[in-house]
């Protein structure tokens, strides 16, 4: 069992928030608006509860749950509470009309969440493949990426507790990647799959 903090309201909070409770985490949900967060942790039930925005978060595993643009600033805000935590960045920094990343160099979220994380916190992208309701429903592979081992294997031990299958692309400079396979994703869902009930995963060939 993990203690999960959730920074973020919307509905990848509330879907990763439901999966760790079911799957004997506890919850805390921050939000800037301490009414919707209060609302979200009512809304999961099972003991989950409202953390207030700007203290040190209650879980080891920080997930933030925030369009790509909030995911830095978040980070810089919290500073020194975030230290000593695995900090989790989900988003995908899609460009208007997502189909290319609004980077000008190849970097990612995450990378730049570790440029302003406390010394001690673990940086760790993960979940930015898998497409919300098919995270709710399905059982698909999250990959994950980071540099810090002892956070990846926290994130992994997480991860099964939602009854899905982790796999470790590498270190933090493959999250840029990870953000190029959401756009995959993405242009599969439009064009090769023709609809959003699916996610990317891996196929082990017998030996």
């Amino acid at each position: 069992m993990s203690g999960i903090s959730i920074i973020g309201t919307g509905n990848m909070a509330r879907t990763i928030g439901a999966r760790a409770l079911a799957g004997g985490n506890t919850v805390e949900v921050i939000g800037r608006d301490q009414a919707k967060a209060s609302d979200l942790a009512k809304a999961l039930g099972r003991g989950a509860v409202a953390g207030e925005w700007g203290a040190v978060p209650a879980g080891g595993i920080v997930i933030v749950a925030l369009l790509a643009d909030g995911v830095v600033p978040a980070v810089t805000h919290y500073g020194e509470a975030l230290a000593g935590k695995v900090i989790v960045d989900i988003s995908n920094p899609f460009d208007a009309t997502a189909d290319g990343l609004t980077h000008s160099e190849v970097t990612s979220i995450a990378q730049e969440v570790a440029k302003v994380a406390p010394a001690g916190a673990g940086v760790v992208k993960g979940f930015n493949t898998v497409f919300r309701h098919v995270l709710e429903n399905g059982s698909p592979d999250v990959f994950i990426a980071g540099d810090h081992a002892q956070a990846k294997a926290d994130v992994e031990v997480f991860i099964k507790s939602l009854g899905l299958r982790p796999m470790d692309v590498g270190g933090l400079e493959m999250a840029h990647w990870l953000e190029g396979a959401g756009l995959l994703t993405m242009g599969l869902a439009r064009h090769g799959v023709g609809g959003w009930d699916f996610a990317l995963g891996v196929t082990e060939l017998p030996a």
